[in-house]
């Protein structure tokens, strides 16, 4: 077992559980958002396969990938999910790859492709938010008090609030399966490291480098979002120096879990661009 950990933290394929489907190019990395894992690109990512290498992986604390190498030090900052991201891509050794991140992935995406350039040459961000307390002129959506009182309600009853949360946040009221797909997610994550994430998550401003990312990035914006409203979508666009806007049918903050089809549809068509 001693020797499977120490393997587990030198390989990052094993630490992120990393699956490989496909075999043609581009290689596209889907990357999942607080309180899911891998398995929420089920709808989503098999569409690519016969045109695509298509990798899937779990953030460290959640799904599959290994708990033993959680380090609270490391991601108490989205940087550090973003170093385990860089060392994913130069492990497989990828070149301009498609990065496909939801919610505060599109921004661990991004910082990645910062610190590698070359590694990736497209960003896809599915309701992505650089900042979630509003600031000035700045819409993120919440209060700092709202933020606070949802991290106060988080850390003492996690499930509590995982099962209160995931209708509003899945969106799709008609749906109800959608939200007890969402609400089974977070409670599949270890309570201590999902408030953790939260933290990191919900307090997170990394409005500085929005600018700095050079890369075509297409923004995924859907209506009647509580956790990245559309201004937020229009912020990350009038931000990005080359970027897509497409403010989808789709409601909730999870598209790719509640319209599959036209979050397949927008990709490709950015793809095809």
């Amino acid at each position: 077992m001693e020797e499977w950990v120490r393997r587990s933290l030198l390989n990052p394929l094993l630490r992120n559980n990393v699956l490989i489907s496909g075999q043609a190019e581009p290689t596209i990395v889907f990357s999942h958002g607080f309180g899911c894992d891998l398995s929420a690109w089920s709808e989503v990512a098999p569409a690519f396969e016969a045109e695509a290498r298509v990798i899937l992986f779990d953030h460290v604390g959640s799904g599959r990938s290994d708990i033993s190498a959680y380090d609270l030090s490391k991601y108490a900052r989205l940087d550090g999910y973003a170093e385990d991201i860089v060392e994913l891509a130069t492990e497989l050794a990828l070149e301009d790859a498609v990065f496909v991140g939801h919610s505060v992935a599109a921004m661990i995406g991004m910082l990645a492709a910062l610190k590698a350039p070359g590694r990736f040459g497209r960003m896809v961000m599915v309701c992505p938010s650089p900042r979630y307390v509003d600031d000035e002129d700045y819409v993120g959506g919440f209060s700092r008090a709202d933020i606070d009182d949802l991290l106060q309600v988080l850390d003492s009853n996690f499930m509590g609030w995982s099962r209160a949360v995931a209708p509003g946040i899945m969106g799709n009221v008609g749906r109800p399966e959608l939200a007890q797909a969402l609400s089974d997610s977070f409670c599949r994550t270890d309570p201590d490291i999902a408030r953790a994430f939260a933290r990191v998550t919900f307090l997170s401003d990394v409005r500085a480098a929005v600018p700095r990312l050079a890369l075509p990035t297409l923004i995924l914006q859907t209506q009647s979002d509580m956790i990245a409203p559309v201004e937020v979508g229009e912020y990350m666009h009038a931000t990005l120096p080359d970027s897509a806007f497409v403010l989808m049918e789709a409601t909730g903050h999870c598209p790719h879990m509640s319209a599959p089809e036209e979050t397949v549809a927008a990709i490709k068509r950015f793809l095809a661009s």
